[in-house]
C-alpha cells in the first residue's frame, strides 16, 4: 500500500515538525533529556497508532531494574518508533552514523542525548561505545541494534557485531533480546514505491533477560550466540 507508506511518512514529518522547537530549546542541557524522551514518547505512540500500528505483545513484558542493554532484531524503521512505547525506563539509542544527515530526526542525536556509532573510524567507535557505557554507570537504559543496519532479507538476520556483548561483560549488565515478528511486513526498507507497508499489528515478544557469567572469551562467544538464537527463535515462526 503506497499510500499508506506516504501517508506514514507524512505523520513522522507533521508530528516531529511540532515538537521541533521544543528539541531545539531543551536539547541545550542534559538535564531537560528525560523531558524530550518524555515528548519522544507522545511522538513515537502518535506516529504508529495514527498510522495503524498496534503493538501485540506475544508474551508478557518484564523488564530488569536498569541498568540494561536492550538488543533487538532490525527489519524496519517501524523498531525504531515503537521502542518509545515499548521501553518503560529511560534510555539511550546507539545509532548509525548516517543518522545526522536525517532531517529533523538528528537532532536528537547531533545535540548528545543518543550517540552515533561511525563505524568506518575505530577510534570513533571505541569513543561510542566509551559514551554507552557512561550511561550505564548513570543507570540508563542502552539501546543496541546487533545487526547495525536493516539486512537486505529481513527478517533474516545479520552476523551480529561485537560491541553490545562487550559492553555488557565490561559493566556487568544485562541483555534484554527482543524479537520484532511482523515489522518487516509493516514497513519494509527501499524504495517507497517497491517496498511493503501497510497497517496492523506488530508482534513482540520481550525475552527474558541474560547476565553474563563472567568475563572470558568463552563467555563473550556464548552471550552473543545466545542473544541471536533467542530472538531467532521467534523469528522463524513468522508469517506470511
Amino acid at each position: 500500500m503506497v499510500l499508506w507508506k506516504f501517508y506514514f511518512f507524512f505523520l513522522f514529518i507533521v508530528i516531529l515538525l511540532l515538537f521541533y522547537p521544543f528539541f531545539r530549546v531543551l536539547l541545550n542541557d542534559r538535564k531537560n533529556f528525560p523531558t524530550v524522551l518524555k515528548l519522544m514518547r507522545i511522538w513515537g505512540g502518535s506516529l504508529h497508532r495514527l498510522g495503524g500500528v498496534y503493538i501485540q505483545h506475544l508474551v508478557k513484558p518484564i523488564f530488569p531494574d536498569p541498568p540494561y542493554i536492550v538488543c533487538p532484531n532490525h527489519s524496519s524503521y517501524l523498531d525504531i518508533v515503537l521502542m518509545y512505547t515499548l521501553i518503560p525506563d529511560y534510555f539511550i539509542f546507539m545509532g548509525k552514523d548516517e543518522i545526522k544527515d536525517w532531517p529533523l530526526f538528528h537532532i536528537l542525536f547531533t545535540k548528545g542525548m543518543n550517540i552515533l556509532v561511525e563505524r568506518s573510524s575505530r577510534t570513533a567507535s571505541h569513543k561510542a561505545f566509551l559514551k554507552a557505557g557512561e550511561e550505564l554507570d548513570r543507570g540508563s537504559v542502552v539501546i543496541i541494534f546487533p545487526e547495525g543496519t536493516i539486512p537486505p532479507n529481513a527478517p533474516t538476520m545479520k552476523i551480529f557485531k561485537n560491541g553490545a556483548f562487550k559492553l555488557a561483560m565490561e559493566k556487568n549488565v544485562p541483555i534484554v533480546p527482543i524479537s520484532f515478528r511482523t515489522n518487516w511486513k509493516l514497513l519494509q526498507s527501499g524504495a517507497i514505491l517497491k517496498s511493503r507497508g501497510r497497517p496492523g499489528l506488530s508482534k513482540v515478544y520481550v525475552h527474558k533477560a541474560i547476565l553474563p557469567k563472567e568475563n572470558s572469551d568463552e563467555e563473550f562467544s556464548r552471550l552473543r550466540q545466545t542473544t541471536f538464537d533467542t530472538i531467532n527463535s521467534q523469528l522463524e515462526r513468522h508469517e506470511d
